[in-house]
């Protein structure tokens, strides 16, 4: 294979990085300082993204999805720099979940470029809270008890990487413990559990939180709490929605010093409605929906959100322009830290280091996307 060559900016040291590569690894990574590297854009892995609905009206969970729903979202995802995605399959019946499942799978098998792209799949539900406000907009009627049996029939369809309970149901620790012995990461999400619930969820194997700050009660005792015991608790890593929608900067700024710079990622939340104008939508992910011109997805007639329409570059953006967090961290937090959380993931995910995937992104100071590579051919003018 060919060896080529792209050179950028690091982000946290300013020095000039020269990568080679091949068609599908790095192959070595040259470092030199230059102190006039400034003019150059800043080289970063490909971006991760561990929670994708649907976007540009391809709908993972819909009930017309196929393989070609998959293959669409994994193009138009790394036009925008994200290399790398984790489709995720909300509360359903498990007819539907099979089908979505099928259809990642088929499409993973079709297509080797899919395959790299997807390393697993994230079921968000069904085994998460009945009341409304943590539920969310997830189907009230397909809710249900955390069953390791059903876990496990999913698991003999399509590679399953991270599963969504609220640890408040009864035997939840018994339920976790089994889930984790299968090779799948729990999150804790979509909860009305007590704190004393979720130490027992995470003392069970529960390592990971979904949309942190979000998917729970709008009111909730100051102390103790579900959000500052996965905040306190170091074998909790948290992905956060960061579209200024979700969680206020603050709140973000917050997390991320909580966490530290290895406990936390972003994540995009993304939803079918996501990179379509402002309007009323039908979606099999909050049903009925309405998108404003600032780009909060909200089921109509409530104050629920519905899942986010901005993306993970987007949540890049905001961190940067919104909180303290420079651009090395915040690259972090759509690289390196997500891809740290994912069953399935290539050696080297999320990082530049020889035999990583050739998924690089040229990106400026404000964190907009240039350029993208993956695993080979550069994509000029790929931001949206």
């Amino acid at each position: 294979m060919t060896a080529r060559t792209i050179k950028g900016r690091d982000a946290t040291r300013g020095d000039v990085l020269t990568v080679h590569y091949d068609s599908k690894y790095i192959l070595s990574v040259e470092r030199k300082h230059d102190p006039n590297a400034s003019d150059l854009p800043v080289l970063a892995p490909g971006f991760v993204d561990a929670q994708v609905n649907g976007y540009l009206g391809l709908d993972v969970n819909g009930p017309d999805a196929d393989s070609s729903v998959i293959q669409g979202i994994t193009e138009e995802l790394a036009r925008i720099g994200v290399t790398t995605w984790v489709p995720t399959i909300v509360t359903a019946s498990e007819e539907a979940i099979i089908h979505a499942l099928t259809c990642v799978e088929k499409a993973r098998n079709e297509d080797a470029r899919v395959r790299d792209a997807i390393p697993s799949v994230h079921v968000e539900g069904p085994f998460i809270s009945d009341r409304d406000g943590p539920r969310g907009v997830h189907d009230a009627s397909q809710v249900r008890a955390i069953d390791p049996e059903e876990v496990r029939r999913w698991g003999a369809i399509s590679r399953i990487g991270v599963v969504t309970v609220s640890p408040h149901w009864s035997d939840a620790s018994k339920g976790i413990q089994e889930i984790c012995a299968m090779g799948i990461r729990v999150s804790i999400g979509h909860t009305h559990a007590t704190a004393a619930e979720v130490l027992g969820a995470i003392d069970a194997g529960a390592s990971l939180s979904t949309h942190l700050g979000n998917g729970i009660a709008a009111m909730i005792p100051r102390h103790p709490n579900a959000i500052w015991t996965q905040l306190a608790d170091d074998r909790v890593t948290c992905g956060l929605i960061a579209d200024g929608h979700h969680l206020p900067p603050e709140t973000i700024e917050v997390m991320l010093r909580a966490k530290g710079p290895r406990g936390a990622f972003l994540v995009s939340d993304m939803t079918a409605i996501a990179g379509k104008p402002p309007g009323r939508y039908a979606t099999p992910v909050g049903g009925s929906v309405d998108l404003d011109e600032h780009g909060r997805l909200s089921h109509v007639g409530t104050e629920f959100l519905a899942g986010a329409a901005a993306s993970l570059p987007d949540g890049l953006r905001y961190v940067l322009r919104s909180t303290s967090v420079g651009l090395g961290q915040a690259l972090k937090l759509v690289t390196e830290n997500p891809a740290r959380t994912l069953p399935g993931a290539r050696p080297g995910l999320g990082t530049l280091q020889p035999g990583a995937p050739a998924d690089m992104v040229l990106v400026s100071d404000s964190g907009s996307v240039l350029e993208v590579l993956r695993s080979g051919p550069r994509m000029k003018n790929a931001g949206r």
